[in-house]
């Protein structure tokens, strides 16, 4: 009785209630069971037995990889809000970096402002510098579509930077850009909608929405050529802690996959 009591705890203390379990509204038009299976039920109760050994252990260090449109955005916010690590991506952290007046923000601002291309030895600097700051040491981080190259993981590597864990969502490209072209912003709301798997129910807002100008199949197929061209690189350099996951099917059950990783991952360090 003590044992399940136990796993209730630990099942409830990461997920709140039993509606936060409840699966996702699909975003890109797959459908799910209403109720949760054994097997989810199973992968989601292990996160969650997982986060509470994590306060004994060291917090959690994962990155995250994919395509654009591969559905990092989603899965980033489950994993922040499941796990609390600091979600960080390069933008976000460059932005701060500037802002703050540090050494690599003001190199980084000095290239900004010429409009170069803010150099990886710089980047790199500002992403260590972020690591080590004292949330990211509490609570352990998720770096988001970061590094993006070969030699962006070999500096991270250098600069002592390590992880316990190397997501990477594979979706078909096909698939990408069915999301991508369809998607449509309210520019009086920021909210995204997409054409086919998400329209607006109001016609008022259908009529004022805005197609981002790169949201287009050709300017997709490039940015896609530009991933594939570095995606073997980068995940060789993390095939000891890689897992693959299908990222083409619903949020909730590409979550529990997700979850499912994280958790396998602690278990191994």
């Amino acid at each position: 009785m003590r044992n399940t009591r136990s796993l209730l705890s630990a099942f409830f203390l990461l997920f709140g209630s039993a509606s936060a379990f409840l699966p996702l509204r699909p975003m890109w038009g797959s459908t799910s069971s209403p109720h949760p299976d054994s097997s989810s039920f199973s992968l989601h109760l292990r996160a969650a037995l997982t986060q509470l050994q994590m306060s004994k252990e060291d917090p959690p260090k994962i990155i995250i990889s994919g395509a654009p449109a591969s559905g990092k955005g989603t899965q980033c916010e489950i994993i922040k809000e499941k796990f609390g690590v600091v979600h960080l991506s390069t933008g976000d952290m460059l932005r701060a970096a500037v802002a703050a007046g540090t050494e690599v923000g003001k190199l980084a601002k000095d290239y900004m402002d010429n409009g170069k291309l803010v150099p990886d030895n710089v980047i790199i600097g500002i992403v260590k510098d972020r690591l080590a700051e004292p949330d990211c040491i509490e609570k352990g981080w998720l770096l988001d579509g970061f590094p993006r190259t070969a030699a962006q993981a070999e500096a991270l590597e250098e600069a002592g930077v390590k992880a316990d864990c190397f997501l990477f969502l594979n979706v078909p490209d096909s698939v990408l850009v069915e999301r991508v072209v369809g998607r449509r912003t309210d520019p009086q709301t920021g909210k995204i909608y997409h054409m086919k798997f998400s329209p607006p129910e109001d016609e008022t807002i259908l009529q004022r929405l805005e197609q981002r100008s790169d949201d287009t199949e050709e300017k997709v197929m490039v940015r896609l050529e530009q991933f594939h061209a570095n995606e073997d690189a980068v995940k060789g350099k993390y095939a000891d802690i890689s897992v693959a996951i299908d990222g083409n099917r619903a949020p909730s059950d590409v979550s529990a996959a997700v979850l499912a990783a994280i958790a396998s991952s602690k278990a191994k360090v």
